[in-house]
């Protein structure tokens, strides 16, 4: 910018312009300075080169088990993910109460407040850099005046005084530190909006993953209800087997222990039913005394059977929390130019135009105007090593943004990456607890029959009991960690928010701030 600004001078000197005033070249001097902007400028860190999420290639698909929840899933590489990837679960009552949730959730509310908030900061700088201030005053006073001052003891006077003026100041952003200070409030605009997308796509994946919990709890309940009912049954032919001499005491012990083992699971799983219910309901911005809060069961979910996986490049532009440490990185380097910008002169023009008189009739005559004009210069020259030190410190600070960026993308990519090998670790668990189940409930069956022909004991059936109860609740939490760690890749992935149309944050567009498409 410089340079510019010394061919103008060295042209003037050279050519002579014929009636160019000295005035003329004060003009160019302060327009090209006033283009100017002291400070880097911004540009986003280049992202880890990488062409996928894991060491070992993804394998194309998972294996697959029996029931609706062992489909197998296909991974289908560069595929975008759809705004409303919840809908993919074919689950009505999950998308009714996520329609409540966009609309009611709280936190959804003040992460749309703050980006208001930030957008009308931006405002006020863009009023406050770019434009002067105009402001019209009116006055009245009533003074009197001892002629002491004059050299006249006796001589005193009363009078009222009116006035009225326009007044303007502008300062001249010469070296850009208005400007930078302007770009770091767009900055925060760009944070809050991407911390509005943190907080839509963290209430869909957790109403997802609540739902999913609540569905395996009630299963696991009624899974739980059901063993416990067959062994009470059990123990009431176990007493009257003891009754009539066929069985010992202990077989009657152990059959009420197993019982009562089975029971104690119950309070903690219904308690822990309770806490997800309640979770849905303030999720869904609702009391969790709600009664109308939809139940869930595991046959409601539809296990999506084709996943997106978005390229390691394409991430880094898609998940809101590595672009909100993008701006935050944004924000830093135009600190760092408002800190430089500091060590320079400001030049701030002013003037004022109106009339003063001592009647109010006289404010409107023409002989009573009065104007001023004026210019002040301020350059700093020594504040104790402070500006060079507030300069060091928006440096360090951007130092620092710039490794919290590195590590948003970093910890972003292992995200995916967890995700990837538990939806693969997933399948193979639940295809083992799917044989482990049929092999419990084939050994519970044949131990009885051989229990009623008097070929085992009485506690091996009871061992066979306990095993089965065990792969059954096995069953049903492995079926809830597929549904569950598929909306976990969703959500790590991005959930697809620049695909949900109008977006949660729709609003105009600032003054002086074109809205950016960040994808």
């Amino acid at each position: 910018m410089f340079d510019d600004l010394l061919h103008v001078v060295h042209r003037q000197r050279r050519h002579r312009i014929p009636g160019a005033a000295p005035l003329v070249v004060a003009t160019l001097i302060v327009s090209t300075l006033a283009s100017c902007a002291v400070g880097p400028d911004y540009r986003t860190p280049v992202s880890p080169a990488s062409d996928r999420f894991t060491p070992e290639p993804q394998p194309s698909e998972t294996a697959s088990a029996p029931g609706g929840a062992g489909a197998s899933q296909r991974f289908v590489t560069g595929q975008d993910i759809p705004g409303e990837w919840w809908l993919l679960f074919h689950c009505e009552p999950l998308n009714a109460l996520m329609r409540d949730a966009l609309a009611n959730s709280p936190n959804l509310a003040a992460a749309q407040a703050a980006l208001r908030q930030a957008r009308e900061n931006v405002n006020v700088e863009v009023g406050k850099a770019l434009y002067p201030s105009i402001d019209a005053s009116l006055g009245a006073s009533r003074s009197k005046v001892s002629g002491v001052t004059l050299g006249a003891p006796g001589l005193s006077s009363d009078f009222s005084l009116y006035n009225a003026s326009v007044n303007v100041s502008y300062a001249l952003d010469l070296f850009g530190g208005a400007r930078r200070e302007l770009e770091v409030l767009r900055a925060q605009v760009d944070y809050q909006r991407f911390q509005l997308q943190a907080a839509y796509l963290a209430l869909t994946a957790n109403l997802v993953t609540a739902s999913v919990r609540e569905a395996s709890l009630r299963a696991q309940i009624e899974a739980t209800e059901q063993i416990a009912a067959s062994q009470q049954a059990q123990l009431g032919l176990v007493t009257r087997q003891f009754e009539l001499g066929a069985v010992n005491r202990s077989g009657v012990l152990a059959q009420r222990t197993l019982l009562a083992q089975t029971r104690t699971n119950l309070p903690a799983l219904r308690q822990a039913l309770d806490q997800v219910r309640h979770q849905l309901a303030v999720l869904a911005g609702r009391p969790p005394s709600d009664a109308l809060l939809p139940q869930f069961k595991l046959s409601d979910f539809t296990l999506p059977q084709t996943l997106p996986v978005s390229l390691p490049s394409v991430l880094v532009q898609q998940r809101p929390d590595i672009l909100a440490a993008d701006a935050v990185l944004h924000q830093a380097s135009a600190n760092i130019g408002v800190a430089t910008a500091a060590m320079y002169p400001q030049l701030t023009l002013s003037g004022s135009y109106g009339a003063e008189a001592l009647t109010p009739a006289g404010v409107f005559k023409s002989g009573n105007t009065i104007w001023s004009i004026g210019a002040g210069l301020l350059q700093p020259i020594f504040h104790g090593g402070q500006l060079t030190a507030q300069k060091r410190a928006a440096v360090a600070a951007y130092d620092q943004a710039a490794a919290q960026y590195q590590e948003a993308v970093l910890l972003a990519f292992q995200n995916v990456a967890d995700s990837l090998r538990a939806l693969d670790a997933d399948a193979l668990a639940l295809a083992a607890q799917s044989d482990a189940w049929t092999s419990a409930r084939d050994t519970l069956d044949l131990v009885q029959h051989q229990y009623r022909l008097g070929a085992l004991s009485y506690l091996a059936l009871i061992e066979a009991q306990r095993q089965f109860h065990l792969s059954t609740v096995s069953l049903v939490q492995a079926q809830a960690a597929r549904y569950a760690d598929t909306a976990a890749l969703f959500q790590a992935l991005g959930g697809g928010w620049w695909n949900v149309a109008p977006p949660p944050e729709a609003k105009a567009g600032v003054a002086g701030a074109p809205v950016e498409n960040h994808r």
